[in-house]
């Protein structure tokens, strides 16, 4: 029963931890996008155009600054909301990955004992 219980936690925790790893990949992910609209931002500004230049796939297209400012704004906005999502993803697995420590300790109390005991 013990030897279960500890497989079935240890199962778990490797489960979280893996879903730590994929929200820590995407938050890497959103964040150099958000630096990335941050600087595109800045350059909209300090160019004081009317129009400017706007890639779209392997073409230049001409947009007005003020519209393509509020698409970025737009974007920052987003990306921050998704960023505090998965910072609380990210919290609540860690949390999650502590209770099975507890459960784990509370499964084999005596773990640690018995590799002094060899």
């Amino acid at each position: 029963m013990e030897k279960d219980q500890t497989g079935q936690i240890l199962g778990q925790a490797q489960l979280y931890s893996q879903q730590i790893q994929n929200v820590v990949a995407q938050k890497t992910a959103f964040t150099m996008e958000l630096n990335e609209i941050k600087r595109a931002l800045e350059e909209v500004v300090k160019a004081k155009e009317k129009y400017v230049y706007k890639l779209s796939g392997p073409i230049l297209i001409k947009v007005d600054a003020a519209e393509l400012k509020k698409d970025f704004e737009e974007k920052e906005i987003m990306i921050n909301l998704r960023l505090k999502t998965l910072e609380k993803q990210e919290a609540k697995l860690k949390e999650r990955i502590d209770e099975l420590r507890t459960r784990m300790i509370k499964v084999r109390p005596s773990a640690g004992e018995d590799k002094e005991e060899a």
